[in-house]
């Protein structure tokens, strides 16, 4: 394995091409998985225009926009590190409503998002059409590992220090959720393409020596 530091622009680059390039002609459900601190919404949302211009139509989901109910997500406190690693995102909501009409038996037909936490009541959002030949990126924490149907993945890693460097102190309760992901989970182990993040301005690419991204 080794490191390959890469700007943020270029990172944007190569895994849009990454991507436009991917052999399929059904739709294409990418994992931008990370927490909060790694910034994976931006991610997603900087790939959108560059691979509409490739000719890939884009679609940006946030997991935060499928959370379950206040009543169900806080059920055992607002700060509870657990239930925020099991519990908050409806995961059967999103795989529902956009990972399996995004699929290849799916009509293209997602919900852009489910529930608005800020009102906590159903965001009333209407349905978009993805096109074959579509990218839907979803991103988000704890997004590996559970069975989702991706089929890119894609994990922003930060080591503990630097995660908790960077983690507001009103959300410092999250950390230990972090810490049970990277050792349940370990999707660094597994997801297709690995970016270390420590410093969100100086990211760097894990890949195998012979990976010719």
């Amino acid at each position: 394995m080794r490191v390959r530091p890469i700007s943020p622009q270029r990172l944007v680059i190569e895994l849009t091409q990454r991507l436009a390039d991917t052999g399929s002609a059904g739709r294409l459900r990418v994992a931008v998985d990370g927490p909060a601190a790694a910034h994976p919404d931006e991610l997603a949302a900087a790939l959108v225009d560059p691979l509409r211009a490739y000719g890939r139509p884009a679609r940006h989901i946030r997991s935060d926009d499928f959370l379950r109910p206040a009543s169900v997500r806080l059920e055992r406190g607002r700060t509870n590190p657990d239930a925020y690693y099991e519990g908050w995102v409806d995961e059967a909501g999103l795989r529902r409503e956009v990972l399996d009409p995004a699929g290849p038996a799916g009509d293209g037909r997602i919900l852009p998002s489910l529930w608005d936490a800020r009102t906590d009541r159903a965001s009333r959002a209407a349905y978009v059409e993805v096109p074959p030949g579509g990218v839907v990126l979803i991103s988000g924490a704890f997004l590996l590992g559970g069975g989702l149907p991706f089929d890119v993945t894609v994990h922003l890693e930060m080591s503990a220090a630097a995660l908790s460097r960077r983690t507001a102190a009103e959300l410092a309760w999250t950390l230990p959720a972090y810490a049970r992901y990277a050792e349940e989970v370990a999707p660094a182990t597994f997801a297709d393409l690995v970016v270390r993040v420590d410093d969100p301005r100086h990211p760097a690419i894990v890949e195998s020596v012979d990976d010719p991204v």
